[in-house]
């Protein structure tokens, strides 16, 4: 027996180690078949899956196509790919479990464009990163959430003075379509003095992320935001993982005691694409088309977001479609309920060019009482009671229905009127800070009383 000179060990011990090495080798490597594609869904038998876990399944030309297992019927079981498949064939191989990098993350991601799988689509490069993300929707144990207790400036006098925002709380931004979401989030995201912003694209066109990028974000805005997008033409699989991708991401610099504002465009396709895969998989629709588990996943989304009880926070913003302006559309109404509040934008405001179209009959923020000052509570409290009043009379008056010093409150609201929809009007290039926006309200509070 002879000993290396420069590595101090002997040879026998080299030999020992590379035996035992080989019997970590695996000679077999287990894969199922392919047996069907059925419209979005890929079938597989042959091997044991488990719900959630990726596989790859082989295609012509020796190209693997990347796949998550979402159910299974008996022997059979089902699988999503996350990107088209292309050059399928009839018993291909499907490998389980192969191994995946961990996906790292750090400061280097900001002013980045990824999809759902977090892999970079802006043509930069590779991501840099030191800390693992996180694969699976982040929780939050209830007892370990902080509370919201903040305001968070978004540069908006509409929601700064009548809805504030506090950092941690999660709002829906509810509209029909084409009126005026997608500008109202860029103004938010380029206004707002939350350190880091976390965007998502889920399911809309293709063309508007990167006129989102150039137009609503600029250069100020996207570097210190993520941009995840998944546009319409992407699988169901992949529009869903872009969703909860977005929040790992903003969780991850929640974590670093960032103040995180993520914003998610729209909740709406988050909920339509879980329906695409739910009713390929044979479960029943329930309202509307949707099947029971498009409902379940909202909260589970919505609850991963929020502040923890560590220094950072988060606060999210959630778009939702109300086809047909309805309001009482299945996913608005649930979406409604789980959130901290819900900003409604009007059709009949945004064709009227009053813009942004906030409602402010319709909207409410659940935690305006706990960050913003009583001075503050009863400023807004006054101008939305005008507000309503002289909704209430304006049918009226090209009627000839009001007569003018019939109703003090009445004169009163039909007055202040202007300076409301002044005070509510804002353009697309302004910024209006909390507190120039808090002192502009008790001004107009003074001036009406």
């Amino acid at each position: 027996m002879t000993e290396n000179p420069v590595e101090g060990i002997t040879d026998s011990s080299v030999i020992d180690n590379a035996l035992k090495s080989i019997d970590n080798i695996s000679l077999v490597r287990v894969s199922g078949r392919l047996v069907r594609v059925n419209g979005i869904l890929l079938e597989c038998v042959g091997c044991r899956l488990a719900i959630g876990q990726r596989c790859r399944v082989e295609g012509s030309d020796s190209i693997f196509v990347e796949a998550q297992v979402v159910g299974f019927d008996r022997d059979v079981t089902y699988l999503m790919p996350f990107k088209p498949p292309s050059g399928l064939i009839s018993g291909a191989r499907v490998f389980p479990g192969y191994d995946e990098s961990e996906q790292l993350i750090d400061d280097s991601w900001l002013g980045r464009v990824v999809n759902g799988l977090g892999e970079p689509i802006d043509g930069k490069g590779a991501l840099g990163g030191e800390t693992p993300l996180i694969q699976q929707l982040p929780q939050i144990h209830p007892l370990m959430r902080r509370a919201v207790a903040e305001p968070l400036d978004v540069g908006v006098k509409a929601i700064n003075g009548l809805f504030t925002i506090g950092k941690g709380q999660r709002v829906g931004l509810m509209a029909g379509s084409g009126v005026g979401k997608s500008v109202l989030l860029g103004m938010i995201t380029r206004y707002t003095q939350a350190d880091v912003v976390v965007v998502g694209l889920i399911g809309e066109r293709g063309r508007e992320v990167n006129e989102f990028i150039a137009h609503s974000l600029q250069a100020a805005g996207m570097a210190k935001s993520v941009v995840v997008a998944a546009p319409a033409d992407e699988s169901p699989l992949m529009r869903i993982k872009a969703a909860e991708i977005c929040h790992s991401i903003a969780t991850y610099y929640r974590d670093k005691g960032k103040d995180v504002l993520l914003l998610v465009d729209s909740l709406t396709r988050y909920a339509m694409a879980q329906r695409e895969i739910a009713l390929s998989l044979g479960e029943p629709p329930a309202t509307k088309g949707y099947p029971p588990s498009a409902f379940s996943v909202i909260p589970r989304l919505a609850e991963s977001a929020g502040n923890s009880n560590g220094k950072g926070t988060m606060t999210a913003i959630y778009t939702v479609l109300a086809e047909g302006d309805d309001q009482q559309d299945p996913v608005v109404d649930c979406a409604r309920a789980v959130l901290d509040g819900h900003i409604v934008l009007s059709r009949q405001l945004a064709e009227s060019g009053h813009y942004p179209a906030i409602d402010i009959g319709q909207s409410i923020s659940r935690c305006m009482s706990q960050i913003a000052s009583t001075e503050h509570i009863k400023s807004a409290s006054h101008l939305k009671k005008l507000y309503a009043d002289y909704i209430s009379i304006k049918p009226l008056i090209p009627l000839g229905g009001y007569i003018p010093g019939a109703d003090a409150n009445a004169d009163k609201a039909v007055n202040s009127y202007p300076a409301i929809a002044h005070f509510l009007y804002q353009e697309v290039s302004q910024s209006a800070s909390l507190a120039t926006t808090v002192a502009q309200l008790a001004t107009l509070y003074t001036g009406s009383t």
